[in-house]
C-alpha cells in the first residue's frame, strides 16, 4: 500500500506489516531516520528487568559483516550523528547524516535490525555499561524521584525503569538476550520514519530490498495492570528533597489533546508560567521546577517535579499542588497568547529539523496510527480558545495525585488533595 498527501508525506505497508512513513523536506541537504522496534521494557520478564535494554546495547555491537569497531567507524566515516534509547513499547533508533549518505547508513541499521551479532564476548562490557547507568540514577536523587514516580503510576508492566534493576541485569544471561532478539525483533510493528531530502521511489524500493523480506510473527500480547493513587516517600540521606507528582490526563489520540496539553503550557514552560512564578520567583522556595505531558497508547498523564532544601520542602510541595489544584479555576486570555507564541517558536524549529520529524512520524503513527503534518497542528493551536481549555478543566480536573517525595524525612499531603484523590 502506498499513499502520498499534498504536504509531501508518503505511507508505505509492506506485506510484512513493515510501516514506511516519510517527509520530503527539499530545502535541506541533510536526511534523518527514526526507527521503532516492537522490544521495549515493557516486555521483560518479571525477573530480568533491563532485558530490552541489555539486547539493545548488544545489537550495536556488531551487525552483517561489521564487527563492532567497524561499525562504528563506518558510520563515524558517512557523517552519521545517531542515537540509540528503550522505551516501554520500543527500543528505537535514530540518525541524520548528509542526504548523499543516507543509503548507505540505512544499509548499516537494517543489519542492526536483521542480523545483529550480539557476540557473546561483548556481554559483560554491555552489562557493566547498563550497570553504571542503573547505579548513576541511584545516585541522583532527581532521576531517582523520576524513576519511583513512574514504577507507581504508570500501569504495570510498562511503569518498569527502562534501564532495569541491577540484580536482574546482573542475572541475564546471553540466551536470554538472543531469546529477547528473536521474539520481539519482527517487522510487523516496526516504524520506519524518514524525513529531509530523498527521492521516494529510490527510497521506497531500497527499504523493500533491505527490509522486505524479514520474516514476520506473532506479537506476545501484554495485559495492562492499572495503578492506583499513592503517596510514597523514598528516604535519602540529604540537604535537598525532590518532589514528583502525576496525574492522569487525556491520550494522544483524545480529541481535546490540545487542550489538555494547553493546561500544561500555562502549568510550565517559561519564566511567566505559573509554576515557576508561584514557586520560585515569588517565594524562592526552589532551584527547579516544571510540569510536562507523557503519552503512551490510550494514557496521557501530566509529571511535575520540583527540586528544593529540605528546609523549604514542606512549603514547595504546599504551593506546588495548590497551583495544580487552581488550574480548575481555568486559564487567562494573556496565558494562552503566550502558549501560542512558544508553540510558534516550536512548530518553526520541527520544520528546519529532520531529526525532529523523522521521530514525530515515529512517534504519530504509534499512538495515533496516522501522521499529522505541521499545517494541522498549527491550525488545531490556532482554534484553541479560553473557553475551550476552561471548560476542558471543568470536564478533567486535575486529581488522582501520585507523589513521589525523595529526601530526608516525608511531606504531608495538604487535605484537598488527598480529598481530590479520593473523588
Amino acid at each position: 500500500m502506498i499513499t502520498a498527501s499534498e504536504d509531501g508525506t508518503f505511507l508505505h505497508r509492506y506485506s510484512n506489516g513493515l510501516i514506511l512513513l516519510a517527509e520530503a523536506m527539499p530545502w535541506v541537504e541533510s536526511t534523518a531516520f527514526a526507527v521503532a522496534v516492537p522490544a521495549g521494557s515493557g516486555r521483560d520478564p518479571i525477573d530480568r528487568s533491563g532485558l530490552a535494554s541489555l539486547t539493545c546495547e548488544m545489537c550495536l555491537r556488531g551487525a552483517g559483516e561489521r564487527d563492532n569497531r567497524r561499525f562504528m567507524s563506518d558510520l563515524e566515516s558517512l557523517g552519521v550523528n545517531w542515537h540509540d534509547s528503550v522505551g516501554s513499547d520500543h527500543i528505537r533508533l535514530s540518525g541524520a547524516c548528509a542526504a548523499d549518505a543516507f543509503p548507505q547508513a540505512l544499509g548499516i541499521f537494517a543489519d542492526v535490525l536483521r542480523r545483529p551479532r550480539l557476540p557473546r564476548d561483548e556481554l559483560e562490557n554491555a552489562r557493566q555499561g547498563l550497570l553504571q547507568d542503573i547505579l548513576s540514577v541511584e545516585d541522583d536523587p532527581a532521576d531517582l524521584a523520576s524513576r519511583e514516580l513512574r514504577r507507581r503510576f504508570f500501569p504495570s508492566p510498562f511503569h518498569r525503569p527502562h534501564e532495569g534493576e541491577a540484580d536482574h541485569v546482573r542475572a541475564i544471561n546471553w540466551e536470554e538476550v538472543r531469546e529477547h532478539y528473536e521474539k520481539h525483533f519482527r517487522p510487523n510493528g516496526t516504524i520506519l520514519g524518514v524525513a529531509g531530502k530523498f527521492d521516494w521511489n529510490g527510497l521506497r524500493d531500497q527499504v523493500g530490498e533491505l527490509l522486505g523480506d524479514w520474516s514476520a510473527s506473532e506479537p506476545c500480547p501484554i495485559a495492562e495492570t492499572p495503578q492506583q493513587p499513592i503517596i510514597w516517600h523514598v528516604d535519602y540521606p540529604s540537604q535537598q528533597t525532590h518532589i514528583a507528582v502525576a496525574y492522569p490526563s487525556v491520550p494522544y489520540d483524545h480529541p481535546r489533546y490540545y487542550e489538555a496539553v494547553g493546561t500544561v503550557g500555562v502549568l510550565s514552560g517559561g519564566m511567566s508560567a505559573r509554576l515557576f512564578t508561584e514557586v520560585r520567583e515569588k517565594r524562592g522556595l526552589c532551584y527547579s521546577v516544571h510540569a510536562t505531558y507523557k503519552t503512551r497508547p490510550r494514557m496521557g498523564a501530566v509529571i511535575c517535579y520540583s527540586g528544593t532544601t529540605a528546609e523549604r520542602a514542606q512549603e514547595t510541595l504546599d504551593v506546588l499542588l495548590r497551583e495544580l489544584i487552581r488550574l480548575r479555576e481555568g486559564v487567562q486570555d494573556a496565558e494562552l497568547e503566550r502558549l501560542r507564541s512558544q508553540y510558534r517558536t516550536g512548530l518553526v524549529m520541527h520544520q528546519e529539523s529532520t531529526s525532529a520529524r523523522s521521530g514525530a512520524l515515529v512517534h504519530d503513527w504509534h499512538l495515533l496510527g496516522r501522521t499529522r503534518s505541521l499545517r494541522e497542528i498549527e491550525e488545531r493551536i490556532r482554534g484553541l480558545t479560553t473557553t475551550a481549555i476552561n471548560q476542558f478543566l471543568r470536564d478533567h480536573p486535575p486529581r488522582s495525585f501520585t507523589i513521589v517525595m525523595v529526601g530526608p524525612k516525608p511531606l504531608e499531603v495538604p487535605r484537598d488533595v488527598l480529598d481530590a484523590n479520593a473523588s
